[in-house]
């Protein structure tokens, strides 16, 4: 099948590149000439696990091609998926002028040169009701739905670091549209991705758009819970890791999204979550469920920089940090929105220095920070005078590491987790101070268990 992919960013790059690797002839437009050139010549603009290798086979292969052409898009495509940014606006309500922008003029290409009929396809995480705006855009070229067009909404369920194996074994398709015309183009371009009897789901535009928000928004909404449980452990005494294990094997709420830490960041669960609640809102209802998880991630994020201050007794001017991860997660680059930025800007506010190192997220990190921390070409070398290690993104390479090594190179024995990778009583038995989110602290002596309720027992 003939494809385009309007947008080369995240999702749209990724996409673009498993429709080809499935056999579809795949045509990517973006704007940015630069960032086309540099696809055109084989280097990938994104890290995402996977991918490099489908990039380079599908481009070598002439299935994967780019352009700055918007109306080359519209000649070759039977099929156009708009991947395009709906970033929030200051109110939390997506803006949709590029989804829209890129609509309308899709109709007048479409018009101009007479194209026969086209799919029009948001993949954009978009609110309700946008699958009509964008049929309202194409309609002002006098095109009508139906005839010369169907607009499509398809949310993506693409986890960043898994993202080529959840676009090649989908959990499930969700297409929206009341168009048979539509729905069966739509299930023949994916059906090689179904092979193993995943469902396709069809329903209308309106719930499909619904479904992406109201998936991410539960998500969001679990990790959020269980950060709450995390600062409740804190102040009775328990282990949330022990809660995690007792919940988890309750099949109504399964293993997954149980983990506390720092907070959720990214380019979704914080946009979603906001869209949604913004929707909710212009139809006359509060969310008030989506209030307290923005209220509290927010809050949480805040948590790990203010057990820093608490420490050293409300103060840590002129103490250095050295942070481990600056990802919003492990295996990307994306920072948008990520907890480690949120703690380094508090540290540094208090009159910190900081040195960091990332595998894969220096380079967006000092796109966003600047030159305010120092930026270390390993996780080892981040610690060389530093007065403790805060670690703020759970990367592979970090859950064993040379400990005798990390107690040589700081200052003191001291590490603040954010992901909770190790554990409490053997990390006190390696001589760490060692504190982590919703667990007990335990002094590098004497084992003594200390909960943040000021109670000790013993280990």
């Amino acid at each position: 099948m003939k494809v385009a992919i309007i947008g080369t960013g995240y999702v749209g790059l990724v996409s673009g590149t498993c429709f080809a690797e499935m056999g579809s002839e795949v045509v990517c437009v973006d704007i940015d000439e630069k960032k086309v050139s540099k696809l055109k010549s084989g280097n990938l603009t994104i890290f995402e696990p996977g991918l490099e290798i489908y990039f380079e086979r599908n481009l070598k292969e002439n299935r994967l091609s780019f352009t700055t052409d918007l109306a080359e898009a519209v000649r070759r495509a039977e099929i156009l998926f708009l991947a395009l940014p709906t970033p929030p606006g200051e109110d939390g309500s997506a803006d949709l002028s590029y989804v829209l922008g890129v609509a309308r003029n899709i109709g007048k290409i479409m018009k101009d040169e007479s194209i026969d009929y086209r799919v029009i396809v948001n993949k954009s995480t978009v609110p309700v009701g946008t699958a009509d705006r964008v049929t309202a855009e194409l309609e002002k070229s006098a095109l009508t739905a139906g005839e010369h067009f169907d607009v499509v909404s398809n949310p993506e369920f693409l986890r960043e670091g898994v993202a080529v194996d959840d676009f090649m074994k989908p959990e499930r398709i969700v297409i929206g549209t009341n168009s048979e015309r539509a729905a069966d183009l739509m299930k023949k371009l994916y059906a090689p991705f179904v092979r193993q009897g995943n469902p396709i789901l069809v329903m209308d535009e309106r719930s499909s758009e619904m479904t992406k928000y109201a998936a991410n928004a539960l998500l969001a909404t679990k990790i959020t819970f269980m950060n709450e449980i995390a600062n409740v452990c804190d102040r009775v005494g328990a282990n949330v890791d022990s809660i995690r294990r007792g919940i988890g094997l309750d099949s109504r709420i399964g293993k997954q999204f149980l983990y506390p830490g720092i907070g959720f960041g990214g380019s979704c669960f914080p946009k979603d979550v906001q869209a949604l609640d913004r929707t909710a809102n212009e139809y006359g209802y509060t969310f008030e469920i989506l209030r307290s998880v923005l209220n509290v991630n927010d809050q949480q994020r805040h948590k790990l920089a203010a057990q820093i201050i608490a420490h050293y007794g409300g103060s840590v001017k002129g103490k250095h940090f050295g942070v481990w991860g600056l990802a919003f997660k492990p295996n990307t680059d994306d920072v948008r929105e990520a907890p480690a930025h949120v703690i380094i800007r508090d540290l540094l506010d208090a009159g910190a220095t900081v040195s960091a190192f990332d595998p894969e997220a220096m380079d967006t990190t000092r796109a966003v920070l600047g030159d305010t921390i120092q930026y270390v070409a390993d996780d080892y070398s981040a610690l060389q005078g530093a007065d403790a290690l805060v670690i703020c993104t759970e990367w592979n390479e970090f859950r064993q590491p040379n400990f005798d090594r990390v107690q040589r190179l700081l200052k003191e024995p001291l590490v603040f987790d954010g992901r909770n990778l190790y554990d409490p009583l053997e990390m006190a038995r390696l001589g760490f101070d060692y504190y982590s989110i919703g667990r007990p602290h335990y002094e590098p002596e004497g084992l003594t268990a200390v909960g943040a309720n000021g109670q000790a027992s013993e280990g």
